[in-house]
């Protein structure tokens, strides 16, 4: 199996990508590129397995609804509700919410934080890979998932909070030796251990190739049936990790 990760950024120079080639679930690192455009990543994509981007994948259904409704001057909607709590649903999705329930850090909101733009680039990104005919569902269940490497690290016991910034950044390189323990070891070449513990764009690609196994072994969580579920087509899914990392390794 070879998983893809993609730390997804408005612009290329930001925008960095690992995969990682799983043989007899032992994880080798084939690949990591920082820089990249949007042809090359659909080319990476074509030849993943499982691909994990850093990004979100849509936008709140009630975002959607309102700003259709203010543009054709319908009124706006929720004015009769407390306008805290109806901006609060504007600003996050489904999946964001079930993030902050389970004790997550709140995530940056798609709709009025400046990740939007990058959430613009990767529904082009999707959109493109459909029209190759790749199998794209914002829950999760194509090749593509959605990931968010600082709950996904949470989940496995170790802590990315303060990583991107500049003092932060130091500790990289003891965040990547204890995911390497975690897995029992990840084969990579100098150059390779240099970008995954001096860039946290090049890290975090790594984590979300690692996420991206984690879906296909179906150890993320799932949205519920219901609503939930629903929203999550639309919206797109977190895939957090259920297990622990050694837990990649099985064949």
């Amino acid at each position: 199996m070879r998983t893809l990760g993609i730390d997804l950024a408005a612009q290329p120079g930001n925008t960095s990508s690992c995969t990682v080639d799983w043989q007899a679930g032992h994880p080798v690192v084939s690949e990591i590129r920082p820089g990249l455009d949007d042809p090359t990543l659909l080319e990476q994509i074509s030849g993943a397995d499982k691909v994990a981007i850093d990004a979100p994948f849509g936008w709140p259904d009630e975002f959607v609804d309102a700003v259709v409704a203010h543009r054709d001057r319908r009124g706006w909607p929720g004015s009769d509700e407390d306008q805290d709590v109806y901006r609060f649903h504007l600003s996050f999705r489904a999946t964001d919410r079930r993030l902050m329930v389970s004790g997550a850090r709140r995530p940056l909101s798609v709709s009025t934080d400046l990740i939007a733009v990058v959430a613009m680039r990767c529904a082009y990104l999707l959109d493109r890979l459909a029209a190759r005919g790749e199998p794209v569902d914002r829950a999760g269940s194509g090749k593509v998932i959605e990931s968010y490497p600082a709950p996904a690290l949470t989940a496995w016991g170790l802590s990315a909070i303060g990583c991107k910034s500049k003092v932060g950044a130091s500790r990289l390189p003891s965040l990547l030796d204890r995911v390497e323990e975690g897995l029992g070891g990840i084969e990579m070449r100098a150059g390779q251990r240099q970008l995954a513990s001096s860039d946290h764009n090049c890290f975090d690609a790594l984590v979300s190739a690692l996420v991206a196994r984690a879906a296909a072994l179906g150890l993320t969580q799932a949205p519920e049936s219901g609503e939930e579920a629903d929203r999550a087509v639309r919206e797109g899914w977190i895939h957090v990790p259920t297990n622990p990392l050694r837990d990649l390794l099985d064949a």
